[in-house]
């Protein structure tokens, strides 16, 4: 069997990508120097899947920001507020990931949103009325040549024409169908520049796919490809699909000319039904994803042989048709464990990181073509799936689940009652401003944490450090006139890892980074085994900073889902069960925060959309059923004057609205700068009970928000949620900005708030 790979990630081995685009952010290296890295990255990537035997290399597949991006711009979806600020190509690129602010110009960034059920984040392409789709540049075909000087075949990838078009968003009165013509056309101009190259196979990636369909969205579909492919002449068409299942069009897609079809076999379950149901027609390729891209557990070995071997039933063709492909982009795991020396081999033996999964897909194709249930490096991969793992199961863990009661998920009393409760305990002005908590990790507090971690300085020097950033932040907070301070997070690297790092059941890694945006990497912990809390995490911190002032200081937490969904989840046991264990976990500190005199706690969960089924059948009974009572657990108990906060950023949560009111949280605040304030008609027209604050300015961009512009927000908040409902408050977490543009925006901020309370 031949072995392909979908994506690989473009981040480096040690993140060199984002080091070198955050220098060339600050004018410390030239563009030329970008580029230079760029190509040594890509170059180190092109070997080490050729030297591990993959057949069916990806190239394009490299961004230096992201690949909805980058498929926008290839096609010239800019709008023209980048174009004419008159800067230099990769300069307008940036513009629309980060936004722009100099003499030249001063725009925002395009939106940003979730990438499917990942914690990838991708921009949204924005088409007006008046945008002119045109082929320009000639990125993947210089990609092509790249790796061909190296002496390695690659197959072109880019964003299918479908997914482009869904992902879009149409600022004027045209919608898909007014610009389909176009598109299919420059995809066929794409195809024909690639042939001239010499390109064999072209990867058109169409995760939307796997979503519910409409007879609508299946007639665009048809007729983009039945354009396209009908000039594609000698080289072959792969479609790619991922995250799930393409149920609503499988017949269609198998009866269209593509020469390969890309289908999901981990997360699509209705996947094995199809090919049972449909087979798969001869003269394709079924490229079959069995190797989990999404998460870092070795390869089940046995099971995927198994499968394969009933994939093969089901082609015309048989084994013959069949490419061993990843599940999705490598993007989403870290680059190698060869990083990770302090994991003991008796844990590591358990992980494939992205290096590691090329050699499975080696492994997989050797197997496949032998006797494989005698070869010993089945034997090998088959011993670490007998048995419990070592030190993953917690006796009292499973008690405290199993003796959770119905009553446990429901506050009391209910929310109006509390409302009034906390108004006259808090006595906050009208539009109180807040922010989301973190405040900027300088190289001052990082450093200062790395000491401690390597020794270098005591646990004393380490606490006063922090408390004087603590105390500092407060007092800063206090001059610009907020109402509801922070402490400002100086302890923590990550508001994941660091919970996972005072939970028990979390392993964690040296250099296993994930691209999450752009420069932004994230390390996740790894959740081994059973989790449960040793002794109180925040609390000492919140208290100091209580002590530093007479305004409420809310206590920081992050909530079960997102440190579930932020982190490598188990294998072994259901994800509602694991949840639940952090649950149980963050209600412990939860209460012992309110003991200790904090009466705003704040339980982010950023990430509660991210393993939402894409499907809206799916959404209730296999997620939100358990998800939404995972939240209420953890606050359920508390006093009627505690208000509980929570956050939600960048995913579309509009559709959801319902679920996240039945959170029964008293406040949530939701990213809302960069998709226009489209949540708030959501919030009006469910009746939505939360006070709320949706954010007024965008944190992911260096722009500092004018007063006007955060009034004239709050102005349409005003209008569409009612005065006594609305907080203030940024969109996220400032850790990633710097001290001059965040005072600068939160004084603004502030202002704004006075201007509209007068």
């Amino acid at each position: 069997m031949k072995t392909s790979v979908i994506g690989f990630l473009r981040i480096g081995k040690d993140r060199e990508l984002k080091f070198a685009t955050e220098k060339y952010f600050k004018g410390e290296i030239t563009e030329a120097d970008l580029i230079k890295t760029a190509q040594e990255i890509k170059k180190e990537h092109y070997l080490l899947q050729k030297n591990a035997g993959i057949d069916f290399i990806p190239s394009g597949d490299f961004s230096f920001y992201d690949g909805v991006l980058d498929a926008a711009v290839q096609f010239n979806i800019v709008p023209k507020r980048y174009s004419e600020i008159g800067l230099s190509e990769l300069d307008t690129y940036f513009a629309m990931a980060r936004g722009y602010q100099t003499e030249k110009g001063n725009v925002r960034a395009l939106a940003m949103k979730k990438w499917f059920n990942t914690n990838y984040h991708y921009i949204v392409p924005e088409i007006d009325d008046d945008t002119e789709i045109t082929l320009t540049g000639s990125r993947l075909a210089d990609e092509y040549k790249e790796a061909a000087a190296l002496g390695v075949d690659t197959k072109p990838v880019t964003v299918g024409p479908f997914t482009l078009l869904k992902l879009a968003r149409y600022t004027g009165v045209k919608t898909a169908d007014d610009f389909k013509a176009a598109l299919a056309s420059e995809y066929k101009k794409l195809i024909a520049e690639l042939e001239k190259e010499g390109v064999k196979w072209i990867q058109f990636d169409e995760p939307s796919l796997v979503k519910d369909l409409s007879a609508e969205d299946i007639a665009l579909f048809e007729y983009l490809y039945k354009e396209i492919l009908s000039s594609k002449a000698g080289v072959k068409i792969l479609l790619q699909t991922y995250f799930g299942d393409v149920r609503d069009i499988y017949t269609n897609l198998t009866a269209l000319d593509f020469d390969g079809i890309g289908l999901d076999l981990v997360e699509g379950k209705e996947t094995l039904n199809l090919l049972e149901k449909n087979g798969f027609p001869a003269g394709k390729l079924l490229f079959a994803g069995v190797v989990n891209g999404k998460n870092i557990w070795k390869n089940n070995y046995e099971k995927t042989l198994e499968k394969l071997g009933k994939i093969a039933s089901f082609a015309e063709e048989g084994l013959k048709q069949i490419v061993i492909n990843t599940s999705c982009s490598l993007l989403h795991v870290p680059f190698s464990l060869e990083a990770e020396t302090d994991i003991t081999d008796e844990y590591k033996s358990h992980f494939s990181f992205a290096k590691e999964k090329l050699t499975e897909l080696s492994e997989l194709a050797a197997l496949s073509e032998s006797d494989w249930k005698h070869a010993e490096l089945f034997e090998k991969n088959a011993a670490l799936f007998t048995g419990r793992r070592v030190n993953s199961h917690n006796e009292e863990v499973t008690r405290r689940v199993g003796a959770i009661k119905a009553e446990d998920y429901t506050r009391l009393p209910e929310f109006n009652e509390r409302e009034k409760i906390q108004k006259a305990r808090l006595n906050l002005p009208k539009f109180p401003t807040t922010t989301i908590g973190s405040f900027p990790q300088t190289a001052d507090v990082r450093k200062n944490r790395q000491d401690y971690k390597k020794g270098l300085i005591s646990k004393e020097e380490y606490v006063a450090f922090n408390k004087k950033k603590i105390s500092d932040c407060i007092k800063l907070q206090e001059e610009i006139g907020l109402d509801v301070l922070v402490h400002g997070e100086f302890e923590r690297n990550d508001m994941v890892e660091y919970f996972g790092e005072n939970l028990d059941g979390f392993l964690f890694t040296k250099k296993a980074w994930v691209q999450s945006y752009g420069t932004r990497c994230v390390k996740p912990p790894i959740i081994w085994g059973d989790v449960s809390r040793k002794a109180p995490i925040t609390v000492e911190w919140s208290k100091f900073a209580q002590s530093c002032t007479d305004k409420p200081v809310k206590g920081m937490l992050t909530g079960p889902v997102t440190i579930l969904n932020w982190s490598f989840p188990r294998e072994d046991i259901s994800l509602k069960d694991s949840t639940l264990e952090i649950a149980l976990a963050i209600r412990d500190e939860v209460l012992d925060l309110e003991a200790n005199g904090i009466s705003i706690i704040q339980i982010d969960e950023a990430a509660l959309r991210e393993k939402l089924p894409l499907r809206k059948t799916d959404w209730y009974k296999e997620y939100l059923d358990w998800a939404i009572p995972a939240f209420r657990l953890v606050h359920s108990a508390v006093k009627p004057e505690t208000q509980i906060h929570t956050h939600m950023c960048y995913s579309e949560f509009t559709d959801i609205i319902p679920a996240i009111d039945a959170m029964d949280a008293d406040v949530i605040t939701f990213e809302a700068s960069r998709s226009d304030l489209q949540i708030l008609d959501s919030l009006k027209e469910n009746n939505f009970k939360t006070e709320v604050g949706p954010g007024v300015y965008d944190i992911h961009s260096p722009r500092v928000p004018s007063e006007e512009e955060i009034v004239t927000a709050l102005t349409k908040m005003r209008e569409k949620l009612g005065d006594y409902k609305l907080w203030v408050n940024p969109d996220c977490g400032l850790k990633t900005r710097g001290e001059t543009e965040t005072k600068a925006s939160l004084i603004n901020l502030v202002n704004a708030a006075k201007k509209i309370r007068a």
